[in-house]
């Protein structure tokens, strides 16, 4: 016990140097956003900026309207699709994890196919856009490619199995709960743990999407803020690599390339990690709740 007590400052330490090696690429980032563009190039990046500048904010929230109406799409989608991805993962999921479901093994493999092998980007895209029409939407956004996968499924498919006491199902069973109910009033509220660690990674990835958005979408209303910064740092790159001269080419190298990327990175990623905290209190909680009947 002594020799335990004495090696926690040690680990203590350990945890704090890695924290901050976890931290120090972020403060870069951020610090980066606020210096000026000479300064990036004549000094490189530094922890605190030698000359502070706003200029990529500024020239970011330049049209703060259409900033504010993508962050309101991506929010959406992002809510929307993580709801929904989660419903209909957990709910293939269930069924997959019951032993006594017909044709089990054959729906298991179907699901890990897809794990291996896809249509490709042509046929997915005459698909969602010719078929289902999808093109210009808000689903465009939200269904190819996100609203769920099979490596999800398969996860919580085995967490069913090897989580939820049998027990459980069976007492529910005599007392007269129906499948619905089980599900929705045990095995759920018994899986917050899983069904928190794939809300964040569906999370994460919708409010990081932008391909969906670069090949679905050509609509500027329906941008989301991923999309939209993608579009107006591939813009500005193409005006500064051809020359067109007057007032058009002064405007565009005055842009803060530098730190333009480092700022879109900030608003990028910033509502992520405040929400992070709130979801990772799941990942250690405990699972079974209560006690079996006998």
């Amino acid at each position: 016990m002594k020799t335990n007590h004495m090696n926690q400052p040690a680990v203590h330490l350990l945890m704090l140097v890695l924290t901050a090696a976890c931290l120090f690429p972020f403060l870069l980032l951020f610090m980066a956003s606020f210096t000026d563009e000479k300064a990036i190039v004549a000094h490189g990046y530094s922890i605190w900026p030698s000359t502070f500048s706003v200029d990529a904010y500024q020239y970011l929230f330049s049209n703060s309207a259409t900033i504010v109406r993508s962050y309101g799409i991506t929010v959406l989608i992002t809510a929307v699709g993580t709801v929904s991805g989660l419903l209909i993962s957990s709910l293939l999921a269930y069924p997959l994890s019951r032993n006594d479901m017909p044709l089990r093994g054959t729906i298991s493999f179907i699901v890990f196919f897809t794990l291996l092998f896809n249509g490709g980007l042509v046929s997915t895209y005459l698909v969602y856009t010719e078929v289902l029409h999808l093109k210009n939407t808000l689903l465009a956004l939200i269904i190819p490619g996100l609203l769920t996968n099979g490596f999800f499924i398969l996860l919580i498919r085995t967490f069913f199995s090897t989580s939820i006491p049998a027990a459980v199902i069976e007492s529910a069973y005599m007392d007269g709960a129906s499948e619905y109910k089980i599900f929705y009033r045990i095995v759920l509220p018994l899986s917050l743990p899983i069904l928190a660690t794939i809300g964040l990674m569906l999370t994460i990835a919708y409010w990081n999407d932008w391909f969906n958005g670069l090949v679905y979408v050509t609509d500027p209303k329906l941008f989301s803020i991923q999309n939209l910064l993608n579009r107006m740092l591939s813009n500005v790159q193409f005006l500064q690599q051809n020359d067109l001269g007057g007032n058009a080419q002064k405007a565009v190298a005055n842009v803060p390339m530098n730190s333009v990327r480092m700022a879109m990175a900030v608003i990028g990623i910033l509502p992520i990690i405040c929400m992070y905290p709130f979801f990772q209190k799941y990942f250690v909680k405990g699972l079974t709740i209560g006690a079996v009947k006998g």
